[in-house]
């Protein structure tokens, strides 16, 4: 398994790896508020690739026996002094991290985090934000593992079924 930079030509491998993502998100919401529309991969791929555009961002892909079996998607945040007196330097953010049901488990997230806070340090981040849905039980003791902590929790009532 080997670590490599996003190109086009992996394009379509990438919105796979995101509509998988959003169809597992999916199934752990007990809310039930999220469908899966049919451009849902177009869609999310246009926009974290504009992000990425935006936000010096990173792509980076695990690759596999010539598959593409797992992705991260980082960028970075520029202090905001005048709105945000918290944040008075850069700050990386992961916006999306997928591995392939098939092959997880490897240490596979792993190395694409390590990868991605490599990248974020060579640009003097001072701090990662990973946004993690609450119902994500495996996603959140997986970073807890490797060092990341709890800084904020949004809660949530439903109040009316669709």
């Amino acid at each position: 398994m080997k670590i490599i930079e996003y190109e086009a030509k992996y394009a379509n491998n990438v919105k796979e790896l995101l509509e998988e993502l959003q169809e597992y998100i999916i199934s752990i919401d007990p809310y039930h508020f999220n469908f899966l529309k049919e451009d849902y991969k177009d869609k999310i791929y246009v926009k974290d690739m504009n992000e990425v555009k935006n936000n010096n961002g990173k792509i980076y892909l695990a690759q596999e026996e010539n598959q593409i079996v797992g992705l991260i998607i980082g960028v970075i945040r520029k202090p905001m002094i005048e709105f945000d007196y918290e944040r008075l330097n850069n700050m990386g953010e992961v916006i999306e991290l997928i591995v392939s049901k098939k092959i997880r488990s490897k240490g596979i997230g792993r190395e694409l985090l390590n990868k991605m806070e490599k990248y974020f340090k060579s640009q003097n981040c001072c701090t990662i934000n990973i946004d993690v849905f609450g119902y994500n039980d495996i996603g959140e003791k997986f970073y807890l593992k490797n060092g990341y902590h709890i800084r904020m929790i949004t809660v949530s009532k439903k109040i009316k079924n669709f």
